[in-house]
């Protein structure tokens, strides 16, 4: 016999729950709590005052470009086809003007 298992399935214990039950069961749950472990959860952090001293760089930084500007509000470096116009004597990007 061919079972269709997209057929909702009901069974005897399927019954309307009155309003009252329902109410009722879900001031009793513990509802929007999660069971995490603090100590797993805090292992991936690290802390502001860790001691890096003994850290190397592995991103090597370079200036600003001939083609490049720093802007003066967001101080992000932009290709100079982003150059909306200057404000108070600083180069401002199109998505700060």
């Amino acid at each position: 016999m061919a079972t269709d298992y997209d057929a909702p399935r009901k069974t005897d214990e399927d019954s309307e729950d009155s309003i009252e039950e329902l109410k009722a069961r879900r001031g009793d749950a513990k509802t929007g709590q999660v069971d995490e472990d603090e100590t797993d959860a805090a292992e991936g952090f690290e802390l502001p005052g860790a001691d890096l001293s003994n850290e190397d760089l592995s991103v090597q930084v370079l200036p600003a470009q001939q083609d490049e500007f720093t802007c003066g509000s967001c101080f992000l470096v932009h290709h100079r086809s982003q150059l909306a116009g200057e404000k108070d004597g600083l180069p401002i990007c199109s998505e700060c003007a």
